[in-house]
C-alpha cells in the first residue's frame, strides 16, 4: 500500500516541479513544452491574422478565450492532477508482471535516430487515429467528444478544447503503442511531440492550407474542417479522423472533402444543449444522453 501512495505523491509533485521549472526556463529548451506551446500558438495565430481563410471571422473568434484556457488546462493542469495516478498504475502493472519486455513487438533501441523518430511518430499517430474513430463510433464515448465538436468558429486553440476524459482514453492506448516498441521513446522524441502540437494547431487554424501532394500524408486545415462539419455523410459516424497524418483516412476510406470554400456550419445536431462554459463542460458526458432527433 505504501508503494502506491508513494507513487501517487511522487508522480504529482514531480510533474508540479517540472512544470514550474519549465515556466522559469530551468529545463533544456527542447523539453520546455510550456513555452513551446505558447510560441507555436502565437506563430499560428499570427498566420491566422495575416492570412485568414474565412475573412469574416473575427481575430478573437467565438470561444477564443475558452479554448485558450483549455490549452493550458488539458496540457498542464490535468497532466499534473493525473500524473500520480499513472505512476500508481505503473506500480500495479509491475506487480502483475506486465512491462515493456512482455509486450514488445519491436525493439528499435539500436536503429538509426531518424528511423526511431519516424516509427515512433507513425505508431503513436495510428493509435490516436484509432482512438479517435472509437470516440465517434460508440455513443458513450461520443458524449465526451462532443465538447471538442462544440466549436462553432474554428481557430488554432480549438486543437486542445476537449473533455478531460479524452486524456484518460488516449493515454493508456498511447502507452500501449510505446510498449509495443519495447517501451522505448527516442532520445529526440521532443521533435515528434512539438511537430504534433504544431500540426494540430494548423489543422484547427483559420488558414487555407493543404500541403499540395503531401495532403495524402499530412492532415491539414481544409481536410480537418470537414471533420467538424455539422452535416456529415449519411450512414457514417464521422470523416477525416486523422490527427497528424491523413494517410489513415485515405487507406481506410474515411476521407471526405466535398469542396474547399470553408463556408460550412460547424458543430453537431443538438449542440445547442451542450453547456457553454468550462465548468459545465467539465462534468458533461456522465449523465444519460438525451436522444437526438
Amino acid at each position: 500500500m505504501f508503494d502506491y501512495l508513494d507513487a501517487l505523491i511522487t508522480g504529482f509533485l514531480g510533474t508540479v516541479h517540472w512544470t514550474w521549472r519549465s515556466i522559469i526556463f530551468d529545463v533544456p529548451w527542447y523539453t520546455n513544452y510550456f513555452w513551446g506551446l505558447i510560441i507555436i500558438s502565437l506563430v499560428v495565430w499570427g498566420l491566422e491574422v495575416l492570412f485568414p481563410w474565412r475573412k469574416e471571422q473575427p481575430i478573437f473568434r467565438k470561444d477564443f478565450w475558452l479554448d485558450a484556457f483549455y490549452m493550458f488546462f488539458n496540457f498542464f493542469v490535468f497532466a499534473i492532477v493525473i500524473s500520480g495516478v499513472y505512476k500508481v498504475l505503473g506500480v500495479l502493472f509491475s506487480y502483475m508482471g506486465i512491462n515493456a519486455q512482455t509486450l514488445a513487438v519491436v525493439d528499435m533501441a539500436n536503429w538509426p535516430q531518424w528511423l526511431q523518430l519516424l516509427l515512433f511518430f507513425v505508431v503513436l499517430d495510428f493509435v490516436q487515429w484509432f482512438t479517435h474513430v472509437l470516440l465517434h463510433r460508440y455513443p458513450f464515448l461520443w458524449e465526451f467528444h462532443k465538447v471538442h465538436h462544440s466549436v462553432k468558429e474554428m481557430g488554432f486553440a480549438a486543437h486542445l478544447r476537449f473533455h478531460w476524459m479524452e486524456n484518460i482514453l488516449y493515454k493508456p492506448l498511447k502507452t500501449l503503442g510505446v510498449m509495443v516498441l519495447g517501451g522505448f521513446e527516442p532520445e529526440q522524441a521532443y521533435i515528434v511531440h512539438f511537430a504534433a502540437i504544431a500540426i494540430g494547431h494548423f489543422n484547427h487554424a483559420n488558414i487555407k492550407l493543404t500541403y499540395g501532394p503531401l495532403k495524402y500524408i499530412l492532415n491539414n486545415p481544409v481536410m480537418h474542417l470537414y471533420h467538424h462539419a455539422y452535416t456529415i455523410p449519411k450512414g457514417s459516424h464521422g470523416v477525416n479522423f486523422g490527427i497528424s497524418l491523413s494517410v489513415w483516412d485515405y487507406l481506410f476510406k474515411t476521407n471526405y472533402i466535398p469542396e474547399s470554400s470553408g463556408q460550412i456550419e460547424l458543430g453537431f445536431p443538438g449542440d445547442e444543449t451542450l453547456p457553454k462554459g468550462f465548468w459545465g463542460q467539465l462534468t458533461y458526458g456522465f449523465k444519460k444522453p438525451k436522444k437526438e432527433n
